[in-house]
């Protein structure tokens, strides 16, 4: 990153923290602070961390004096929080954080992919509250400011969980290690959760089959693990019964019938392919480390992301479908700016199109610093 372009980055980030509307998570002052700041080796990452603020106004005069490029508490609570060695920390609890990020979901173009994201975080909220009974007042989501999501769960009743009770949440969410044949094979007259996800996923899956010719159906289903020709040939003559029990209310699949049971364990057992990809699109596909790690750093809500210049942002759960992250988290003017792209590329923000050719582009402000952010382009001059 060349001198001018990073001195345009502290300048507007300099200006943002001075006037912008600064949070502090709750428990301020057990949490371990960290950022990474514009040096001159930026965007080498160098974080100052096991640092601890006792009230909101030393933490945001720190701010608004250091405009950090990233900043960063702990999800975890500690008894001496700015401790140098973690052991000497004294931990006391931690949020349960769940993080969604489009990088582990979909490649594309950055408004395709925040839309995406954005469906596995609704997708997750729902499982949460609807499935799992978190309360919703003790939900915080944030736009992370990049690709995603964080979903912050501040219940008494998790704080000390360890990383083995997180494990099996994020593992029902993502809908690992889940025995399909011991979910089916419990009877039930209001079916909801996984049960429903197996169901649809096979439903799914019988319909695409019934669509193809006999010899490639029989092929597609022998090559499932522990099925063979034999069971494929005879599901031939089963599909339609099958379905019939599927679209029923309640649905109904009998996976004490030997072929029942062969074709939903060769279906879970193969990792790829058709069912695979059906399954995993009902999943909320959170990054599993991210919620077991009980001494997690996340990004402060409304902080500034040295990725992109966008803001943190804290979003209430009702509102996620509304949240446009390209709108409500731009934070600056649309004052004309000059940049040097590195690439021809095409871009959404705040509600308008920018089509740039690679060289010297005239670009809002906001988009500037995007850009800047991203390393795709410089300051330009003129």
């Amino acid at each position: 990153m060349k001198a001018a372009t990073l001195e345009f980055l502290k300048q507007r980030f300099s200006a943002y923290y001075q006037s912008g509307n600064l949070l502090a998570p709750p428990s301020m002052e057990e949490r371990e602070w960290g950022f990474i700041f514009f040096d001159p080796e930026y965007p080498e990452i160098r974080m100052r961390r096991h640092m601890g603020f006792p009230r909101k106004d030393e933490l945001f005069t720190y701010l608004r004096t250091m405009a950090p490029a990233h900043a960063y508490y702990s999800s975890a609570y500690y008894a001496i929080p700015d401790a140098p060695t973690m052991d000497q920390k004294q931990w006391l609890g931690a949020d349960l954080i769940f993080d969604l990020d489009a990088d582990h979901i979909v490649r594309g173009p950055y408004d395709m992919m925040l839309a995406r994201v954005k469906e596995e975080t609704e997708k997750l909220l729902e499982m949460l509250i609807g499935e799992l009974g978190v309360a919703p007042h003790t939900i915080d989501l944030v736009f992370s400011g990049g690709r995603g999501y964080h979903v912050h769960v501040r219940d008494v009743e998790t704080r000390n969980w360890g990383s083995n009770e997180r494990r099996e949440l994020i593992d029902y969410v993502c809908g690992i290690g889940l025995d399909p044949v011991m979910v089916l094979g419990r009877e039930t007259h209001s079916p909801r959760g996984w049960y429903m996800r197996f169901i649809a996923s096979l439903q799914e899956y019988l319909l695409w089959l019934r669509e193809m010719e006999a010899e490639a159906r029989i092929k597609e289903v022998s090559a499932l693990e522990g099925v063979g020709k034999v069971s494929a040939e005879e599901l031939e003559g089963r599909i339609d019964e099958i379905l019939k029990g599927l679209s029923g209310h309640p649905p109904v699949l009998n996976v004490r019938d030997p072929l029942v049971a062969r074709l939903v364990k060769g279906l879970t057992r193969t990792k790829e392919g058709k069912f695979a990809s059906l399954l995993r699109e009902k999943a909320a596909l959170a990054d599993e480390p991210v919620t077991t790690d009980i001494k997690r750093l996340i990004r402060l809500p409304s902080s500034l992301h040295g990725g992109s210049g966008f803001r943190v942002t804290p979003v209430p759960v009702r509102e996620i479908s509304r949240f446009d992250p390209l709108v409500d988290a731009v934070v600056f003017s649309d004052r004309k700016v000059n940049v040097d792209l590195t690439m021809k590329l095409s871009m959404s923000l705040l509600g308008s199109r920018y089509d740039l050719e690679k060289g010297i582009n005239q670009v809002p402000e906001a988009l500037a610093v995007f850009l800047c952010c991203r390393g795709v382009a410089e300051i330009g001059g003129g």
